[in-house]
């Protein structure tokens, strides 16, 4: 049977895959696992769907006689920070990050503010297939406050990680895609001194992620060059990432960010054994690049908490995602958007450069092409089989330099395809060519 979990938590279409029944039990199952006799910390996006999910996570969570602290809408990386600062048994965050409104989901972590490792994940999995026992009572139900008021200890968390720095004289916009963001983004850039314009700036759970945000570039390339702004930040809807924009419409996305952050650490003897961990995506530009300047690029798979694994086995300071999920020891390898907004911008500052004249001095990435192909169910091993077998007999045919990964999202009934070569007639063959290949093999 297919886990319920993804690369990301659970996640779905509301009423669909994620119904008010099964968040009920997500909450219960997790209320009865947990030992720790302390309150469970919840937060989520805007979207329509989470007032419910979240009336049927406290439900459960109820039934199982377990305290809860709603803190409303915020980013999701406020979560793992709440949970250590408030000495919290766990953690949930109501939100389908980038995917669109339709789309809803639970995010779970664990009393160290951590996500949930497999072996847990299997076990709550099994208590959520079953059913709530009819004598559950919610006769001694604990305290539920709600108290969005934390979140004050979260972005005074984003401004001191600048110590006595600012953004003085930086003239930023941020999209803040109508999600997560709009709760403090504006207010901490504002604090530490920038000139910021905000777009997309109304929490909007029907909006969110539409034609915006970090998936959707135009918006912040139209108005970063309508203000004549130094950077553009783009979030996703739960601001656990971010893409750049620099003055003219270039891409600062989660490789680049890696290469131009770890080469300042590399400088500042800050980063052991120059490792950085990024994923199977990541560009091989970048790798080469990295490995010139005398780095080390560890590869895992797609999933913030597979870099974490990689991070803590490596004893490495900074790992990401292409997408701009970036991981730093700043604030103990939770994935921030906010976060890497704002240590971007410092770097800019303190070394007096242009964001745009910084992007120049990065890697030369290898043109990639990546489609999307629809699935009707979870492709079986089988299947994965006759993939890997057409992916290695397409590349014995071809000479020239070039890269094809293959993965099903962990978050959308996609198969990922991945094409990356130095020749751009040769990409766009081999694109073609292999997509094809494998919508046959799906279909048949």
């Amino acid at each position: 049977m297919q886990s319920i979990f993804g690369t990301d938590g659970i996640r779905g279409k509301f009423n669909e895959f994620i119904t008010y029944d099964f968040a009920k039990k997500v909450g219960y199952a997790l209320g009865k696992s947990l030992k720790k006799e302390a309150p469970i910390v919840i937060g989520r996006d805007p979207r329509e769907s989470g007032y419910i999910i979240l009336d049927a996570i406290k439900t459960g969570l109820n039934l199982a006689n377990k305290s809860i602290i709603d803190v409303g809408i915020c980013p999701t990386p406020a979560i793992p920070f709440l949970i250590k600062r408030c000495g919290c048994s766990s953690g949930i965050m109501i939100s389908a990050s980038h995917n669109p409104p339709e789309y809803n989901g639970i995010k779970i972590f664990d009393q160290n503010g951590k996500k949930l490792k497999k072996i847990y994940e299997k076990n709550l999995e099994q208590a959520i297939q079953q059913k709530i026992p009819l004598d559950a009572s919610s006769n001694h139900i604990k305290e539920n406050i709600k108290n969005p008021s934390l979140l004050q200890f979260y972005e005074d968390s984003l401004i001191n990680s600048m110590g006595n720095e600012n953004l003085d004289g930086i003239k930023i916009i941020l999209d803040t895609c109508h999600g997560s963001a709009t709760s403090c983004a504006e207010k901490i850039f504002k604090k530490l001194g920038a000139n910021i314009k905000v777009i997309n700036s109304k929490a909007d759970g029907l909006k969110i992620n539409v034609k915006c945000g970090s998936t959707c570039l135009d918006p912040i390339k139209k108005a970063v060059q309508a203000n004549s702004a130094d950077i553009g930040f783009s979030f996703d809807g739960d601001a656990d990432r971010v893409i750049g924009i620099d003055s003219e419409g270039n891409i600062l996305d989660g490789d680049h960010i890696l290469f131009l952050w770890g080469r300042e650490l590399m400088l500042e003897k800050r980063l052991k054994n120059n490792i950085l961990i990024s994923t199977s995506m990541a560009n091989l530009g970048f790798e080469n690049s990295w490995i010139e300047l005398g780095g080390i690029l560890h590869r895992t798979e797609v999933g913030d908490k597979f870099i974490y694994e990689e991070i803590i086995n490596k004893k490495a300071y900074l790992g990401g995602e292409q997408s701009g999920h970036i991981l730093s020891k700043i604030n103990d390898f939770c994935g921030d958007g906010i976060l890497t907004a704002i240590q971007i911008s410092r770097y800019c500052k303190k070394k007096n450069i242009t964001l745009k004249n910084w992007l120049k001095t990065s890697f030369s990435a290898f043109p990639q092409e990546l489609t999307n192909i629809p699935l009707p169910c979870r492709v079986n091993s089988s299947i994965l089989k006759s993939i890997d077998e057409t992916i290695e007999k397409t590349l014995s045919n071809i000479a020239e330099p070039c890269r094809i990964f293959v993965r099903p999202s962990g978050t959308e009934p996609f198969l990922r395809v991945l094409v990356e070569a130095e020749n751009t007639m040769l990409l766009k063959n081999c694109s073609i060519q292999i997509t094809k290949k494998i919508e046959d093999l799906i279909k048949h």
